[in-house]
């Protein structure tokens, strides 16, 4: 009997492969041109906001809170639209 036998690693045997690093798709992952144009809103609403309704501070920091909430959601769903390749 030789001293030296090949021996499998137990891992080589193991069929069911898990996805370790899956992550399960976001909303906005899933339907990102929908959020480009609920971000653009934000954003109509915010200047909207801004230009004829802020003559109180609230309405104000509520122009401001659309502002940046749509520039942020639009850009976030901008980045998650799966390009084209050509």
């Amino acid at each position: 009997m030789p001293t030296n036998k090949h021996k499998r690693k137990a891992s080589a045997h193991n069929k069911s492969k898990t996805l370790k690093n899956a992550q399960t798709p976001g909303l906005i992952s899933s339907h990102p041109k929908v959020f480009i144009y609920l971000g653009l809103l934000f954003v109509a609403l915010g200047i909207y906001f801004m230009a004829f309704e802020a003559q109180s501070e609230a309405m104000f920091g509520i122009a401001m809170l659309l502002l940046v909430s749509g520039a942020a959601t639009t850009i976030y769903a901008n980045f998650a639209v799966p390009k084209s390749s050509k």
